[in-house]
């Protein structure tokens, strides 16, 4: 009987043995194929051709916007980069030409004449003609056009004074651009959540039975609207930015310089300079006699009466006196006859 008992746990024992140790071989491989699968990128060829492709591609690069760098970054580890990163690019663009030329009226008036024929959406949004001296101005020209016939008023502006007829040139061409991907995807966004959240609680308004509970969400919903309204405004200015592009044109007038005439130098006495200084000397004071004789003949209406008048006097003074002398002897009193005592 021990025996049979002690053979029985020699045969339990081995059975457990063997099971442990099918369970460890079990474990050790599962342990391997997981650090064979974890050590597969690397040598994996597709993950270092990834990098090269993105890289390679300028346009790729230069075309995506700031937000989209690190969602490419990430997609660098994976053979098949996802292609919804990409999205559109929205930019604002502005350029601002100054140019010299002859006239500057002329310049402005067939650049805009061209600008509004090649581009009929266009608008002008601005003008400005200053006067810095006789027959010359600087003007100021404001566009509003369109981005898809930016380009070609981008070319024509700054190839302009190449055509010679002009005759002046280009003093300054410079374009700023401002990448507003980020701002519109996000005002976008913004839009599509404010509106879930309005439909939101407009369903619980529908249902909502308590005063308070009314005024809470009423409230609420008012702040949504007014957020969706603002943001819808925003989006707004952003497509008309990202639509119509602004040019500034600044032309200023080439003014020729005026000679400075030689300074005279004595070249000492001749007869030639002396004479011609006598003749304008007498010249002078033949207009200056004349003039006064002018001015005396002017006045001859006042003058000639006071000095006939005067002659008169002169003239008969002795008769005039003979005929005085009797009246003022007797407007004299006679004195009266003195008495002798």
């Amino acid at each position: 009987m021990l025996r049979i008992w002690v053979s029985h746990q020699k045969l339990w024992l081995s059975g457990c043995a063997l099971l442990l140790t099918i369970w460890l071989v079990a474990c050790s491989s599962g342990v391997a194929s997981n650090s064979t699968s974890a050590s597969t990128p690397a040598r994996n060829p597709s993950v270092h051709q990834a990098p090269d492709t993105t890289g390679g591609n300028g346009a790729s690069n230069s075309g995506s916007s700031p937000a989209t760098a690190p969602n490419q970054k990430n997609t660098a580890g994976s053979s098949t980069p996802s292609s919804v990163d990409a999205g559109p690019q929205y930019l604002i663009k502005t350029l601002n030409v100054t140019m010299q030329v002859k006239d500057t009226r002329k310049v402005a008036s067939d650049i805009q004449a061209w600008i509004t024929a090649t581009d009929p959406r266009s608008s002008s949004a601005g003008a400005d003609y200053t006067q810095v001296s006789d027959k010359y101005y600087n003007v100021s020209l404001t566009f509003s056009v369109q981005a898809t016939m930016y380009p070609q008023i981008y070319n024509y502006l700054r190839d302009y004074n190449v055509q010679g007829s002009t005759g002046g040139k280009l003093v300054g061409f410079k374009e700023t651009v401002q990448d507003v991907s980020n701002d519109y995807v996000d005002t976008q966004s913004r839009i599509k959540n404010y509106k879930g959240e309005q439909t939101r609680l407009l369903t619980l308004l529908s249902h909502a039975q308590a005063v308070g509970d009314i005024v809470t969400i009423d409230q609420k919903l008012t702040e949504v609207e007014s957020n969706i309204e603002t943001s819808e405004a925003h989006l707004k200015l952003l497509s008309s930015q990202v639509t119509f592009y602004t040019v500034n044109l600044y032309l200023q007038p080439i003014i020729p310089d005026v000679p400075v005439p030689a300074p005279q130098t004595d070249t000492g006495w001749s007869f030639s300079s002396a004479f011609g200084a006598a003749f304008s000397a007498s010249l002078n004071f033949g207009r200056a006699l004349l003039t006064f004789l002018i001015w005396l003949l002017a006045f001859s209406i006042y003058v000639v009466p006071v000095v006939i008048i005067a002659w008169l006097i002169r003239r008969y003074r002795v008769t005039i006196g003979r005929l005085v002398s009797p009246l003022l002897a007797t407007s004299r009193p006679t004195p009266p006859p003195q008495s002798h005592s």
